[in-house]
């Protein structure tokens, strides 16, 4: 048996390093950018986009939302609190025209249900705490629980959203605040909610709404399914934290999308959500052909706290339901980069991590697809599994998953004792061009299980990872060649370096070192040492392998030192 323990606990060094630079609980190492390769313009009404003429490579989003702050010159409406402060903070959001500044006391508390009105006109409202801007983090900087006392806060008392949108409401802005619920009621649905499930027209969805370093929480004990419902179109989160979204016996997300058709942007935020930390799909949309479109997300924390996973030392003996950290069931144009995504064990499902499975949830959708998407540059960790992808809904008619690219991700601890699961790095049925390349994966099960139908124009090139007991095996045949025959038509699998595998059962080309010495002896970041055979050996001139300074430098991550 080979023998991987030196290299694993070199590995977890850098795991180690990593996380000094990635506190869960801390908000300056994730920086949204402040130039952004596209802006949308400032006026116009959503519209339903079309999937693209098939490529090879995934399409990026077509638009990037611009979060730039605007300058206002409307008036400034401060909301005074205590016991009317809730009418009349709605009184000032029904009065609040284009350009407005609606502002909150920082401290307060407002206990209330508010609605969002629809306005005329494309200048911005924006809803604000009284705090400086020296009392809140600066724009690009993620906000924590520790600027409480600078938040108004806006707590739902029952099972109704903090704050919803009225059909077709626009261009508003929250700028540090808190949003929370009591626990005196068995669930709170929403949080947010940002357009809504039931709206049937793009003419009833909101739009152009951003938030923005806000703080957005249940409790330790509070049943709370979303964190926001973003089922709108132009809406950004940027630079907030989002957590104890749990709930007993069902599914529960910091942010589920489904009826809505983007663009979203969703950048550098913290995001704890039991079932699932992030989700689009799961729910058939009510709008006929919508497919959530143009979803950027990037530099965010989506963590699960061990205090949520029984036989854990610190469990706090609340039930709540887990599945997955990231899931995609109905979504086209999707970049996922420079996040870290941790913990998810065997509980409510098996345990695995991102999910690319289209579902045509409730038989009402079937144009469900879930295509052109970019992951890459990513940090995934203890895990009970990395990554499913199933090409077609396997109960209802749905369209085929197409144009993946999995690229230069570190990917680690994986299956185990303390996750459960079953270790597997890929498991993938009848999808259409997808690509893994670049990655280093650390994991205790299969590299590749295939199942159902072939998978068309596979490509499987220059990774770095332990082969374990089975690499690539399929159902019903041997690992190695046999599984690559009868599960994938016409692939290229080639310059992977499969730790402790056999050369005599893969296609030529690869690599099969007796254990991962190489990690091991692996210099500063672990890019491979200069002495390395692996070195500058990929298909492309590259190192084999995840590029961690590539990796450092898109998570926005201070570059680790041994």
């Amino acid at each position: 048996m080979v023998n991987l323990l030196k290299p694993l606990l070199a590995i977890y060094l850098f795991i180690c390093l990593v996380s000094c630079a990635a506190n869960p609980n801390q908000s300056g190492e994730f920086d949204s950018d402040s130039a952004n390769p596209a802006t949308v313009t400032a006026s116009r009404q959503p519209t339903q986009s079309t999937s693209p003429v098939s490529t090879t490579a995934p399409q990026l989003p077509a638009t990037i939302l611009d979060t730039t702050l605007p300058t206002t010159a409307g008036r400034k409406i401060k909301v005074a609190a205590g016991a009317d402060g809730a009418r009349n903070f709605q009184t000032a959001l029904d009065q609040a025209k284009p350009g407005d500044v609606i502002l909150l006391e920082a401290g307060a508390t407002y206990l209330g249900n508010f609605t969002l009105p629809k306005k005329s006109g494309n200048e911005w409202i924006i809803i604000r705490s009284t705090a400086s801007d020296a009392q809140l983090p600066a724009q690009g900087t993620r906000i924590t629980p520790k600027y409480v006392n600078f938040l108004p806060k806006l707590i739902t008392t029952n099972a109704d959203p903090v704050i919803k949108t009225a059909a077709g409401a626009h261009h508003y802005r929250f700028i540090g605040i808190e949003f929370s619920v009591t626990a005196t009621t068995p669930v709170t649905y929403d949080l947010l909610q940002l357009g809504s499930g039931a709206q049937t027209s793009m003419a009833e969805v909101a739009h152009d709404l951003i938030i923005d370093r806000c703080y957005l929480h249940g409790s330790a004990t509070a049943n709370l399914r979303r964190g926001i419902a973003l089922n709108s179109a132009h809406t950004s989160v940027i630079d907030s934290h989002i957590s104890d979204c749990h709930e007993k016996g069902a599914d529960s997300q910091a942010i589920c999308g489904w009826n809505g058709p983007g663009p979203f942007k969703i950048v550098n935020n913290y995001l704890e959500g039991a079932g699932e930390n992030v989700m689009f799909g799961g729910a058939d949309p009510k709008i006929a052909n919508l497919v959530p479109s143009d979803i950027e997300f990037r530099r965010n924390h989506c963590f699960k706290p061990l205090a949520w996973k029984k036989n854990e030392a610190i469990y706090a003996g609340e039930p709540w339901s887990i599945k997955n950290i990231f899931e995609l069931k109905n979504a086209r144009r999707v970049l996922i980069e420079g996040n870290l995504f941790e913990n998810n064990w065997v509980d409510a499902q098996s345990g695995v991590a991102i999910l690319f499975t289209v579902r045509n949830q409730d038989g009402t959708a079937p144009w469900s697809i879930v295509e052109d998407v970019t992951f890459s540059n990513n940090i995934l960790r203890h895990v009970a599994a990395a990554i499913n992808i199933l090409g077609r809904d396997n109960n209802n008619e749905s369209q085929q998953v197409q144009r993946i690219k999995i690229y230069n991700n570190l990917i680690y601890d994986v299956g185990g004792k303390q996750w459960g699961g079953n270790g597997v790095f890929l498991q993938i049925s009848d999808t259409r061009q997808v690509s893994v390349d670049h990655n280093t994966v650390v994991h205790r099960g299969n590299i590749i299980t295939g199942h159902g139908r072939a998978n068309e124009g596979f490509v499987f090139t220059n990774n770095f990872l332990p082969h374990n007991e089975y690499g690539v095996i399929g159902d019903g045949v041997g690992p190695g060649n046999p599984t690559i025959a009868k599960y994938f038509s016409k692939p290229t699998f080639k310059r992977n370096v499969l730790a402790g595998g056999r050369a005599s059962l893969y296609p030529a080309d690869n690599f099969f070192p007796a254990n991962l010495d190489d990690l091991e002896k692996a210099e500063k970041n672990f890019n491979l040492p200069t002495t390395s055979q692996f070195k500058n050996a990929g298909t492309d001139g590259k190192d084999i392998g995840c590029d961690l300074n590539q990796l450092a430098k898109d998570i926005g991550m201070i570059e680790p030192k041994l």
